[in-house]
Parts: structure tokens; sequence; C-alpha cells
């Protein structure tokens, strides 16, 4: 790969070339504080993350299949496929009768497992969930996985773009939630670790004929 000659001609770049070690430092005591606006924190992004004693393999295989969406989220129920073989529908109760789609992607390489959803239509899921997990011996050296999920806020969670779609009784819109977003994955999170354990637990406890704590 050619060195890129044109870094010293970008503007504002922290590099040690142009700021030392003391430079540095002052910096990141600027940026660090003790107490921070709920929307500096959980604005644009929202990533929560989580270890979960259960192979990675295994956390990998139970996202990647869309029916069990059901069992850990909050609020999503009774899936079934759409005329689309790869896209899902089922009825999202925070937002009472609201029908909310779902295709997932999946890379079982890299264990990424992104749910592209949407409410009241599935010709434009906009809403992306991201997840990846992680060999957990890999980065905190015990065996187990790290679950990482992020979701980015999308215009559409200011503004129904298909207001027409919506059932006539609904008062609200999934973005109304976005300030809660991060609490309520961080409990949903909750149920998927609690969900995966026990079964691995108990999975184990058939194999070794020790019985589940």
């Amino acid at each position: 790969m050619a060195k890129n000659t044109d870094i010293p001609n970008i503007p504002d770049l922290v590099r040690i070339e142009n700021v030392n070690l003391d430079g540095m430092q002052e910096k990141c005591m600027e940026m660090t504080h003790a107490v921070y606006p709920h929307d500096k924190i959980y604005g644009p992004y929202c990533t929560i993350e989580e270890y979960i004693n259960c192979p990675p393999e295994i956390i990998f295989e139970y996202l990647a299949d869309c029916e069990h969406l059901g069992e850990w989220t909050y609020s999503t129920r009774d899936m079934k496929k759409t005329e689309k073989d790869d896209i899902w529908v089922f009825n999202d109760a925070i937002g009472g009768i609201t029908e909310c789609y779902c295709k997932t992607v999946a890379n079982k390489e890299a264990m990424t497992v992104d749910y592209h959803c949407a409410w009241d239509q599935g010709d434009h899921l906009w809403m992306i969930y991201l997840i990846r997990v992680v060999p957990a011996q890999l980065v905190l050296n015990k065996p187990g996985s790290v679950v990482l999920w992020t979701n980015c806020h999308h215009p559409f969670y200011d503004n129904n773009p298909f207001p027409e779609k919506a059932p006539k009784d609904r008062d609200g819109w999934v973005g109304d939630a976005w300030d809660m977003f991060y609490a309520g994955h961080t409990i949903e999170m909750q149920n998927l670790k609690k969900i995966l354990e026990f079964r691995h637990n108990r999975d184990n406890a058939g194999l070794t004929g020790k019985e589940t704590r």
C-alpha cells in the first residue's frame, strides 16, 4: 500500500507528531466528565454489551433464528413468515396492534447478526439492530461470549416516514422511546443472557449427569 502523503495537509488531526503526550492528556481530561447529559451518551448511537457464559457458536445460531426474537425481546410476539421467504412479520406489543417486519442478515464467519426491521411496512427496513458475538476467550481470557449490540439514530426515528401505514388508533411512534432504548435493550440483553445460560447449564448438566443449580 502506498504511503499516504496527504496526512500533514488534513486539518485538526491529533497525532503524536503535532500533539505531545501532555497535550494529549489535556485533551482527554477535557473530554472526561463526572456527569454527562443523556443526549451526549445516548443521542446518535445506542450500544450495550454483556458477557454470556455460553459458547459463541451457540449464541450466534440462536440469534440468527429470527423466531427467537419472540423469546428474549420484551414485546415482539407471534412471529410468522411473509410471502418473502427472508422477511418475518410479528406483533410489537408496545405499539398495540403494530405489525413489525424483520429480515435477519447473519454472517457465521464474522459471527454478526443484524436485524433489519420496520414498523407498519416491510418494503423499507430502516431500523437496523447490529449485533456481534465475540469469543470471550479472546477478550476476557475465559470461556463464553461477549455480545455487542448497537443501534444508530436513524432520522426516521424522529419522523414516521409512512404515517399512512400506521394503525388509526395508535398514538405513539417507535422513535418516541429512543431515550429509553439503552435501558430497554439492556433489559432485553439480560433476558438473552438468562435464557442462553439457563439452557447451556441445563444441557451441560444432562451431559455430565449433574443437576442444574
